[in-house]
């Protein structure tokens, strides 16, 4: 059992590898625009949608791998509720303290348009709020749609304050280059969660799937779905400083 449990599902890895390809390719693309080098509407529908999807991929994968920690705890023989909402908890600070290092990162170098609750701090907080959902079922499925449907209706609004933006009520002052509310992004991790206890029941597939674990394109991208959140961390200045060294970008473009 102990072996069983220390296994990883190859194809959330590598779907997870795949979409940090989609989101480096699409934050490069972005950083050509933000600095004038290329001219593109990265707000129409074509880079819009190819956005949201790559992050709804990561943020429905991040639901789907908390029920398979929740599993593999449980399964371990070691389970304590009071200790899985420890972890959980802790897990969740520390990318939330992340997400405020960005935020003062962004404000130093794009004060214009920094980040005040873009994805570190929306999955800080949506691994403490996922805890008491962790066992829940169809209630997932429900509320999950619920909220993205919210969050659809919240966007079609702009409010007069901003204490609440972190929920989805966007001030009509708003500008940053990155923004992911708890409505209606914290349904998609709900239905991450659903599909996780559906799809991967007590740590185990629940569907038959091809062994392709060694392939060597599966292996490089299960390699960076692994390390997606160091690299999500690091992308960013690297091609900055790649655009730097290309002469693209100059520290002008900073201040």
């Amino acid at each position: 059992m102990e072996d069983n449990l220390k296994k990883r599902f190859w194809e959330v890895d590598s779907i997870r590898g795949l979409a940090v390809l989609f989101m480096i390719g699409y934050h490069f693309i972005f950083d050509l625009t933000f600095f004038g080098v290329y001219n593109l509407d990265i707000y129409a529908l074509g880079p819009w949608l190819f956005a949201r999807i790559t992050a709804c991929t990561f943020i429905f994968l991040m639901g789907l791998s908390l029920t398979l920690s929740s599993s593999r705890v449980e399964l371990s023989g070691n389970y304590f509720p009071r200790n899985l909402f420890k972890k959980y908890f802790m897990r969740g600070i520390k990318i939330f303290s992340l997400g405020l290092l960005i935020t003062l990162t962004t404000w130093i170098f794009i004060p214009q348009e920094f980040i005040i609750f873009g994805i570190f701090h929306f999955i800080g907080i949506s691994i403490i709020l996922a805890y008491p959902f962790i066992k829940r079922n169809y209630l997932n499925l429900i509320l999950g749609i619920v909220i993205i449907l919210t969050g659809i209706y919240l966007e079609t609004f702009n409010f007069g304050f901003s204490w609440l933006m972190w929920l989805g009520f966007v001030p009509s002052t708003l500008q940053t280059v990155d923004y992911f509310p708890i409505f209606p992004w914290f349904g998609v991790v709900l239905l991450g969660i659903f599909f996780g206890r559906l799809l991967y029941k007590d740590y185990q597939r629940q569907y038959k799937l091809q062994d392709l674990s060694s392939n060597l394109l599966v292996r490089s991208f299960s390699f960076l779905g692994r390390n997606s959140l160091i690299i999500y961390l690091i992308h960013q200045p690297i091609l900055i400083l790649i655009l730097y060294f290309f002469g693209v970008v100059s520290i002008n473009n900073f201040f």
